[in-house]
């Protein structure tokens, strides 16, 4: 679990999420348990979902020459 002190690590919190989703995918899980599982998930995807915000600014930032943005196509290296 992150808190203030502890920075954010995007790959962690997705393969958390990873873990829950297996985790709810199970029969056997209590109501109590699959909601607190549900709870988890949702926190650790607004978290990822900021992250992924930050990171578009600061790709935005950079790719701003002078004063105006350049927009530049994501190309995969797959």
């Amino acid at each position: 679990m992150t808190d203030a002190k502890t920075p954010f690590d995007f790959e962690t919190a997705l393969s958390e999420l990873e873990q829950l989703v297996v985790q709810m995918e199970r029969v056997d899980l209590s109501l109590e348990e699959s909601l607190q599982a549900f709870e988890r998930g949702i926190r650790l995807t607004r978290n990822c979902q900021q992250a992924l915000a930050t990171a578009e600014q600061r790709v935005q930032i950079l790719l701003e020459q002078n004063g105006a943005s350049v927009a530049q196509p994501f190309e995969s290296g797959e």
